[in-house]
């Protein structure tokens, strides 16, 4: 028998816990795997409309190999259509280690003593943001260990400070934020200062794998981290993002707790996450895990279908924890943005030479390569770069952004937007073999888009960058 919504034993209410650790298993238990009924989901998820969570358990609990690889040939499917070829560049800027939690998969855990821990001043802050800008960046995640050194005006400030340094033609247009939990009076002082995405993970959405690796500090109230993003919305901001840690618990289990996080935000405030970020497990400094749930590049694979089959227009982040290799073949099943050029130890983009520590940083990063070296493969690979921020500037974000989420929005905003952001990276910052590279991208992405958007302005627009007029955007 199907477990049905009506059995449901959380009812969604704003500010209170919606995950039930039965209700998550009965779905996945009861899901119906029949052939027939997994290809009827995937056809619906590929029509571009939401799944139900007993439809996303029908994914998660299917085995059969056959039709592992149809729900795989639906997402990359759903993805061309929503997104076209584009992937949205980012890097993130680690500011403070300090850090009062002691999560035992994390290299900034208090018990870790052997962590050399920092706070970039604002000069040095400042340092960082222009050698970010020197590589052609214009989307930063600010990373802040949670202590009460970093509480909301101290990241407000920090956000204000990056908007505020330009070199160049370079300038971060968006700062988005990857912090500790705050208040609702927290939630409006940061959002006051302009973010853009506010990203708080979950780590676990299972309670008791969350007090097995959650050990001391705020991070270990379970409920107050759940319903931190409730706080935020209360708080008037709408651009939120979740995540879970892959590895820590079942891959099933998460995702599906993924999928009820965002349907909660959904029901209580009218818009679900932004972006969710499925990041697995990586090597650390003095760690602690077990390694029973470790997730399988397979299994890895087909976890981000389904999360691209389930919820269509959210944004999928995939990052520099993974190998280029790995990144490579993944992006093809429904990721939307990767970071690129990533450094995670405090002051080392402003270094000519950095070598990984793990004494200075979080976790392993595996994919180093130059920002450059990342655009080059993304334009080998037949994908548009693109560093836009217009839908954060001109109120595209929140509910506003499911409104336009439509057939044609695409089309109309994104791709010439992600065109005129690639055209300013090729004239300030390409390297010479990519300039040509990136212009015949340009050129084919233009072609297909005749008839579809307004491509006669486009190509005015391209010509004014190339003048030396810059931040043009539809």
């Amino acid at each position: 028998m199907i477990f049905t919504p009506e059995k449901y034993r959380l009812a969604d209410a704003p500010m209170k816990p919606f995950i039930d650790s039965d209700e998550i298993w009965d779905f996945i238990h009861s899901a119906k795997t029949n052939k027939a009924y997994v290809r009827e989901v995937i056809a619906k998820a590929v029509d571009k409309k939401r799944l139900t969570l007993a439809e996303t358990a029908t994914l998660v609990a299917t085995d059969d190999p056959e039709l592992i690889e149809e729900i795989k040939a639906g997402a990359r499917l759903l993805k061309e259509k929503v997104y076209g070829n584009r992937i949205v560049l980012f890097a993130p800027l680690y500011v403070g280690s300090l850090c009062t939690n002691d999560c035992q998969y994390c290299g900034f855990r208090t018990s870790n003593k052997l962590a050399k821990r920092t706070t970039l001043s604002k000069p040095k802050l400042i340092e960082e943001v222009e050698a970010l800008q020197d590589n052609g960046q214009k989307r930063l995640i600010l990373v802040f260990g949670e202590h009460p050194k970093y509480d909301a005006e101290y990241i407000a400030e920090a956000a204000r400070t990056v908007y505020s340094v330009k070199k160049g033609n370079g300038e971060i247009r968006r700062v988005n934020i990857n912090a500790s939990p705050l208040d609702i009076d927290g939630f409006k002082t940061v959002s006051d200062a302009g973010i853009g995405t506010y990203q708080v993970f979950q780590e676990t959405y299972h309670k008791q794998t969350y007090k097995d690796y959650h050990h001391g500090g705020q991070k270990a109230d379970y409920d107050y981290r759940l319903t931190s993003l409730d706080r935020a919305q209360e708080a008037g901001l709408d651009d939120v993002g979740i995540g879970a840690l892959f590895g820590l618990y079942d891959w099933r289990f998460e995702v599906l707790s993924l999928v009820r996080h965002a349907n909660h935000l959904e029901a209580c405030y009218g818009v679900g996450p932004h972006t969710i970020s499925f990041p697995r497990l990586q090597e650390a400094a003095d760690i602690n895990i077990k390694k029973d749930y470790l997730v399988s590049d397979e299994e890895f694979t087909r976890l981000i279908a389904i999360l691209r089959l389930a919820v269509p227009y959210t944004g999928l982040i995939l990052t520099a924890r993974e190998n280029a290799a790995v990144r490579k073949e993944l992006m093809r099943f429904g990721v939307s943005q990767i970071d690129g050029g990533t450094k995670i130890e405090l002051g080392a983009y402003a270094k000519k030479e950095s070598i990984q520590d793990l004494n200075k940083e979080q976790f392993k990063i595996n994919d180093d390569r130059a920002l450059s070296e990342v655009i080059e493969e993304l334009l080998n690979e037949d994908y548009l770069p693109s560093f836009c921020t217009a839908c954060y500037r001109l109120g595209r974000t929140g509910e506003h952004f499911m409104e336009f989420s439509v057939p044609g929005f695409i089309k109309r905003f994104c791709s010439p937007n992600a065109i005129l952001t690639l055209a300013e990276y090729l004239e300030d910052y390409a390297p010479v073999k990519i300039f040509d590279k990136g212009w015949q991208m340009i050129e084919k992405n233009l072609t297909e888009l005749e008839g579809q958007a307004n491509v006669k302005e486009i190509r005015n627009r391209l010509e004014r960058i190339k003048l030396g007029e810059r931040d043009l955007y539809f």
